[in-house]
């Protein structure tokens, strides 16, 4: 099965909450509520390093898809 590498999810038990998946290498949810980040992967620490560097890029990815995905339910 082929993903996208956004999925926008909710939960019933989280009403404020509004969830982004990123399905893609490095895996995690974001809260858009707070912008907290669940990541699904292990990281050493020299991987570590790298990802503080590109998490910014990767909220910020998911931000947009975000905004396009709820343009495209208000149009």
């Amino acid at each position: 099965m082929e993903l996208p590498k956004f999925i926008l999810g909710d939960n019933t038990d989280f009403p404020k909450a509004i969830f982004i998946i990123h399905t893609e290498y490095p895996r995690f949810i974001i809260n858009l509520e707070d912008d907290e980040v669940e990541w699904f992967e292990e990281f050493s620490q020299e991987d570590e390093k790298e990802l503080e560097s590109e998490t910014q890029n990767l909220i910020e990815a998911a931000t947009a898809f975000y905004d396009r995905e709820v343009a495209r339910y208000e149009e």
